[in-house]
């Protein structure tokens, strides 16, 4: 297992990753798969935005899963406070990636400065939930019927974690 920031040569790596997750679950509330040119538009806001997109590979260099985070909201009163996303290859689920790889994009997240991070969890979504309370993270908010998927109504909960955030926090 190695680990590694993931540039454009993962991109397709990536988006099947999305894909899988958007076509089997509620770990993303889209509909249809991402095309080649949604995931490098991803890509290109990742990188002007100075964001991470960790990934972990096995032995033979195939991405297992990944790891990144962005602005939670758009106003600026939020720079601190960041979301993140977690995605592990259906065939490498259950052997604890999510975990090193939540784990690997906190640590991003303190080194960046930030104060809070963000979970957005399906909240039937019990193994991601229960991932998130073992690593820190609190349940600070729900939202019923957020999203219409699969025929049904789906909720969203929110944990967030407190990082150390910036030494000296400014506004503007």
């Amino acid at each position: 297992m190695n680990w590694i920031l993931c540039g454009r040569e993962h991109l397709e790596e990536i988006r099947a990753i999305f894909n899988e997750a958007i076509v089997n679950s509620t770990a993303l509330y889209d509909y249809e798969p991402r095309s080649v040119e949604v995931m490098e538009a991803w890509f290109a806001a990742k990188e002007k935005n100075g964001l991470p997109v960790i990934g972990v590979t096995n032995g033979a260099g195939a991405l297992m899963g990944f790891a990144t985070y962005g602005p939670f909201r758009a106003f600026p009163a939020y720079k601190y406070t960041v979301e993140h996303s977690v995605y592990v290859d259906q065939r490498h689920r259950g052997h604890g990636l999510g975990r090193l790889l939540l784990e690997k994009i906190i640590e991003a997240a303190e080194m960046g400065g930030y104060r809070t991070m963000i979970g957005v969890i399906d909240a039937q979504n019990a193994a991601s939930i229960a991932l998130h309370e073992r690593l820190g993270f609190n349940r600070c908010g729900e939202i019923r019927q957020a999203g219409f998927k699969f025929g049904r109504w789906l909720d969203l909960v929110f944990y967030q974690k407190l990082l150390s955030g910036p030494e000296h926090p400014v506004d503007g």
